[in-house]
Parts: structure tokens; sequence; C-alpha cells
């Protein structure tokens, strides 16, 4: 009886970090970076659509690029459809089925009155305030409460995946001591020092909790790597690249509105975003320290700044009412200096986020592999110790037949 109540425990310890695991790695992971990519490529086709607009003739590049952002963004959000049929999630993942089309046909409107010429400017930028206002109302909004809940899901995957098995140790102790009792009641009642039985189901009592041990503890340092050193440096990162969208975003949206060189879009650029990403990359970085996305993390934090400049100097140009013509003009200076400056921000944090995204999904399916096998070795140790206590008390009582 101990010995079944041994491998209930010992199963159930088992089957919840496998489960956990198995999550991580097939699940709550990838479930994880579908929602984190959902909330960046609507913030990046904002953003490119915003200063793309600039140009009057929108660069093909840049169109397509926003329609690869908002088909990638389709795309995962079909698959956390599928994937996760929470109902809270799933009212998320309807507000951006409806919104993204018609986030996409403000944007087409705006791209068709640009392309008409001076006389359909005014109306085209309508349209585009529009399009910008659905992006951060509505589809961020959802995109970003879907990311929490599905970031929140992944992080209970590893702490249950990780947590220390008190109930399995408890549960060998107190084999150990029933075990104990009953060799030490046999020997008093047969006069025989140890039952060969009892000894045997406590050797294979010792090596399956042996093998669950270091099994997890393989895994949990895998798992916890791939969460510290991957998972969560990752979504810092990517926090930090959501913040520098929507900077690049507003710089353009200034410049497109006419509102003044100070308007509100600016004055939220300058007064919470700047502020908000110099944080978030300072967090990055630390959070982000020995992880294979450091140097990049590194790298992004320096250039933020001169960034940063950059949109200075658009910004005064704009302040000085010189808005566009030369090769100073506000216009010129955010579609050419800030925003080469801003897209090599962003790619050496999409570098960074990759590399840590990487070393992620390396070390969860390490962790995963390291439990491999645990569910079912600690069904038939209990089986064989019940087995063998059968054996050598049946064995005792035969002889007093």
């Amino acid at each position: 009886m101990v010995s079944l109540l041994w491998g209930a425990v010992a199963t159930w310890t088992a089957v919840q970090r496998v489960s956990a695991a198995n999550s991580i790695v097939a699940s709550s992971g990838p479930l994880n970076t579908d929602a984190r990519q959902i909330y960046q490529s609507l913030s990046d086709a904002d953003a490119t659509e915003a200063n793309a607009y600039l140009s009057l003739i929108e660069p093909p590049g840049a169109i397509t690029k926003i329609h690869g952002d908002t088909s990638r963004a389709e795309a995962d959000v079909m698959a956390i459809r599928a994937g996760d049929s929470d109902p809270a999630i799933q009212a998320d993942l309807t507000t951006l089925a409806t919104e993204i089309p018609d986030y996409m046909k403000f944007v087409g409107e705006a791209d068709a009155y640009n392309r008409s010429g001076t006389n359909g400017a005014g109306i085209g930028a309508a349209y585009l305030r529009d399009a910008s206002s659905l992006a951060r109302g509505p589809l961020l909004a959802a995109a970003k409460d879907l990311y929490t809940k599905e970031h929140a899901r992944l992080n209970n995957a590893y702490a249950q995946a990780t947590g220390v098995p008190y109930l399995a140790l408890g549960g060998a102790v107190i084999v150990g001591i029933a075990a104990f009792l009953a060799q030490r009641r046999l020997a008093r009642r047969t006069n025989r020092v140890f039952n060969l039985g009892l000894v045997t189901a406590c050797l294979i009592g010792l090596l399956s909790l042996t093998w669950l041990l270091v099994g997890f503890t393989s895994a949990r340092s895998d798992l916890l790597a791939g969460r510290d050193h991957g998972s969560t440096p990752a979504d810092a990162l990517a926090q930090a690249e959501i913040t520098a969208l929507q900077m690049h975003s507003d710089e353009s949206l200034t410049l497109i509105n006419r509102d003044g060189a100070y308007d509100a879009t600016e004055q939220q650029l300058q007064a919470q975003l700047w502020p908000a990403l110099r944080n978030e990359l300072t967090r990055a970085q630390s959070v982000g320290a020995f992880s294979q996305g450091e140097p990049d993390a590194e790298a992004a934090a320096a250039d933020a700044q001169a960034w940063y400049s950059e949109h200075l100097d658009v910004y005064h140009a704009n302040a000085a009412g010189n808005y566009i013509g030369g090769p100073t003009s506000a216009v010129t200076l955010a579609t050419g200096p800030s925003t080469a400056a801003f897209e090599k921000v962003d790619a050496e944090l999409t570098a960074a986020i990759d590399a840590d995204q990487a070393a992620s999904a390396n070390h969860d399916s390490g962790g995963d592999r390291a439990l491999g096998g645990a569910v079912a070795g600690m069904v038939i140790a209990a089986l064989l110790m019940a087995a063998a206590c059968i054996w050598g008390v049946g064995r005792r009582i035969a002889e007093y037949r």
C-alpha cells in the first residue's frame, strides 16, 4: 500500500512537471511568441505607414512591409485561435480579426488620396489619422491584452515546471519510514535481520527518487535558463521595440497633422515615450545580462540616444517653420537621417530578440527532454516496489505455514 502511495505521489509530481515543460515547448511558449509578434507587427505597420506617408508617393518597400506586417498578424491570430480556447483570449482575437481589415481599408484610402496629389493630401491625412487611431486604440489595446495574458500563462507554466517537488520528497520520507518500521517488525518476529523483498523495494524506491530528482534538477536548470536568459529578456526587448515604433510613428504624425511642432503627439513622444524607452532599454540590459542578445541590446541602448538627437533636429526644424523643401527641412530629416537612425535601433532590437528567443527555445527543449520517460518510470517503479514487498512478506508468511 505504501509503495503504491509513493507511486501515486511520484507519478503525479512527474505528470505536473512533464505537462508544464511540454506546454512551454509546444503551447504556451509558441503562443506567447505569436501574441508578442502581433503586438510588434501592428506597431510596425502603424509606424511604417505614417513615415511612408511623408514621402507623398509611398515607397514600394514600405507598402510591402505594411502588408507583410498585417498578414503576419492575421496568421498569428489564427495560430492563437487554434491553440487557446480561453474565452478572454478569444474576445481579443475577435477584435483583432475584425479590426485589422478595417485598418487596411483606412490605409488604402490614405494611400490613394496621397497619390492623387496636393488636393487629396488633406483627405489622405484624415484617413491616416483614422488608421492610426484604430491601430493605437482597439487594435493595439487588444494586442497588448492578448500578449499580457499569454505571457502570464507562460510564466505559470515555468513556475509549475520548475517548482521544488516538496510532495514527492515528503512522500519519499514517509515511504522510507514505513519501510524501516516494517523491516524492524519483521526482524523481531522472524529473527531475520533483513527481508530481501523489502530491501529490494527500498532500493527501487531510492533509485526512482534519484531518477526523479536528477531529471527534475536538469530540467529545472534548462527551463530557468530558457526563462531568465531567453524569454524574459526577449519580452523586455520587445516592449522597448514597441515603444520605439510608437515614437517613430509620433514623429511622422506630428508632421502630417500640421498642428504645431509641439502638438499632442510630440508631447507624448518627448514627455512619455522617450523616458519610457530609456527605462525599458535599461531594464532589458539588466534582465538580459549574459544572454545571447546582450551585445545587440547594448548597441540599441547606445544608438537610441543618437536617434533621439536626430529626432530633436526634426522637431527644431519644424518649430522654426522649416517644414519641407530643403535638405534641413523637417520632412527631409524625418524621412532621412531620423528614419535611418531609428532603423538601426530597430534592427539591433530585432536581432537581440531573435537571439534570445532562439536561446529560450533551445533551453526549453533541453528541459523537456530531461523529463522524458519520468511518468512511465515512476509507474513502473511503484509496481515493482509493490511486487517486491508482496514477495518478501509472502515468503516470511509461507515459512510459518
